[in-house]
C-alpha cells in the first residue's frame, strides 16, 4: 500500500512540483505521517511546512502566467522527478521502504508529468484558453496530495 501511495504522491510532484511536498510537510506536522525517528523527521518541523508552502503558492501563481515553460522542459522536468522521489522516499520512510518510496515516487512524477501535460492540453483547447485548465490542475493536486497523506495515516 504505501508504494502506491508514493507513485500517487509522485504523480501529483508531476501535475505541481511543490505541492506534493507541501502536502507531505503537512502531513508531518499534522501527525499524519508518523515520521519521527526517520530521516525524514525534518518534514515536520513548522519551517519545512511554511518553506514548501510558500514555494507551493508561488508555483499556482507563476503557472499562470504566459511566460511559463513547459513541465517537459529537461530543468522542469528533472525537478519533478527529483520532488517526486523525495516525497516518495518520505512516505515510505514511515514503513521501513525509504528506497522502494523513492522508486515509485519517481516513476509517479513521470507519469503526473507527461499524463498531466497531455490533460491540461486538452483542458486549455475546451475551455479556449489556459487559466482554467491550471485551476482544475491545481485543484486536483491540492486535494489529491493531501487525500494521500491522509491516507498514510
Amino acid at each position: 500500500m504505501l508504494y502506491i501511495l508514493a507513485l500517487l504522491i509522485g504523480v501529483i510532484a508531476g501535475l505541481r512540483a511543490m505541492t506534493a511536498p507541501a502536502a507531505v510537510a503537512w502531513g508531518a506536522y499534522l501527525g499524519w505521517l508518523p515520521v519521527a525517528g526517520t530521516w525524514a523527521s525534518f518534514m515536520s518541523h513548522w519551517a519545512a511546512v511554511g518553506i514548501f508552502t510558500i514555494l507551493a503558492i508561488v508555483e499556482l501563481v507563476t503557472d499562470q502566467l504566459p511566460s511559463t515553460p513547459s513541465r517537459k522542459v529537461p530543468q522542469q522536468f528533472g525537478a519533478r522527478i527529483i520532488l517526486g522521489a523525495f516525497t516518495g522516499a518520505v512516505i515510505g520512510a514511515t514503513g521501513g521502504a525509504t528506497i522502494g518510496g523513492l522508486i515509485a515516487g519517481a516513476i509517479g512524477a513521470v507519469i503526473g508529468t507527461y499524463g498531466g501535460a497531455e490533460v491540461r492540453g486538452r483542458l486549455a483547447a475546451a475551455f479556449g484558453k489556459d487559466p482554467p485548465a491550471a485551476f482544475i490542475e491545481d485543484a486536483v493536486a491540492i486535494i489529491g496530495g493531501l487525500l494521500i497523506v491522509a491516507a498514510v495515516a
